[in-house]
């Protein structure tokens, strides 16, 4: 797969999201809830909700998405639609959400998540 992470490969419209968000989630981890749904597309496509309330600093929200798009791009996921949200803040006051530690372990839960939905994790 491209390391290019083109429009057609993202989940933009709202109507996409709440058909995916009907669903109940598939999987979850401390920071993270996946929820998929099937697609009609041949390929993954890939949904990003990152709240301010979470994750207050732009810098964290962008660095949180970006590790999200490239755990995806990684992946060889089956066509299906899926939408990664952030359900916990990753920062506290002991550990900042810039902290190179945190990064890797968020990396580490999501790419947590898509192994579950490959099939070839471990289960919760």
């Amino acid at each position: 797969m491209s390391n290019y992470f083109s429009r057609e490969r993202r989940i933009v419209k709202t109507d996409d999201f709440s058909s995916v968000f009907r669903l109940r989630p598939k999987s979850s981890t401390e920071h993270f809830t996946l929820y998929a749904r099937k697609g009609v597309l041949p390929y993954a496509r890939l949904g990003l909700v990152v709240a301010k309330r979470l994750a207050p600093r732009a810098v964290t929200r962008n660095t949180i998405k970006r590790m999200c798009r490239e755990v995806f791009r990684k992946k060889e996921l089956e066509a299906m639609d899926y939408i990664v949200r952030l359900s916990a803040s990753p920062a506290s006051r002991n550990a900042p959400a810039t902290g190179a530690g945190l990064k890797q372990l968020l990396r580490k839960e999501l790419e947590q998540l898509f192994a579950l939905r490959t099939g070839k994790g471990e289960s919760r």
